[in-house]
């Protein structure tokens, strides 16, 4: 699958479980379970409650997904 295929959308995070995997609500309303990118887990960011995130997801399962960017907080 390549990179045009994944469905790219916002949303925030609700629930931290363990191993660096997260309970994400999306701007659609819609729950998933979402995991860190290489990128975000090697670099050390973290991700809290509340986080506004950029999630990643393969049109084959879209309860599953990865988190590839934390989104800068309104205030």
């Amino acid at each position: 699958m390549s990179r045009e295929d994944l469905i790219e959308i916002e949303g925030e995070v609700i629930e931290v479980l363990r191993n660096a995997n997260f309970k994400v609500k999306l701007v659609n309303g819609f729950v998933i379970t979402a995991y860190l990118s290489g990128k975000l887990h090697l670099n050390n960011i973290r991700i809290l409650a509340g986080d506004q995130v950029k999630v990643e997801m393969s049109p084959y399962d879209v309860t599953k997904g990865r988190i590839t960017w934390r989104l800068k907080s309104k205030n």
